[in-house]
């Protein structure tokens, strides 16, 4: 019985591990040919910018709560847990001065999204992107 469960904790946290390490790709239209760094991504995620450098209107969306990339995302580039995140845009919306990133179901999904839109700025495994989107930022 203990092999067993020595077993089980041994696979979970391996696979807990490899999503940990999971690369996030930051992708946008293949168009777009504007540069972003990491604080622009925070900025425009979190409601404090608008546009991208060059005064074209940006969508940014994000994956759901459950994505592990999500929370990498949140962790890495916000700096917030989804906790701080949840409590953030609450506060926001409640004084009517931002509105939270609208919530894609799936990487593929997120991928798609973004090839079919210009303005659609989002994030997703890099193991999902292809030729469709552009890769402005990795972590």
């Amino acid at each position: 019985m203990k092999k067993k469960i020595i077993l089980v904790t041994a696979f979970a946290s391996a696979l807990f591990s490899q999503f940990a390490n999971a690369e996030i790709a930051v992708i946008v239209h293949p168009s777009n040919a504007n540069a972003l760094d990491e604080a622009a991504i925070s900025k425009i995620y979190l409601g404090r910018e608008k546009s991208f450098a060059d005064g074209s209107s940006v969508i940014p969306m994000s994956l759901g709560e459950s994505a592990a990339a999500s929370a990498a995302f949140n962790e890495k580039v916000l700096k917030k847990s989804s906790s701080q995140l949840k409590a953030y845009w609450s506060k926001l919306v409640f004084t009517g001065k931002g509105t939270p990133p609208k919530e894609v179901g799936s990487d593929d999904e997120m991928v798609k999204l973004v090839a079919g839109n210009p303005s659609v700025m989002g994030y997703v495994d890099a193991a999902k992107v292809d030729a469709s989107v552009k890769v402005v930022f990795k972590f």
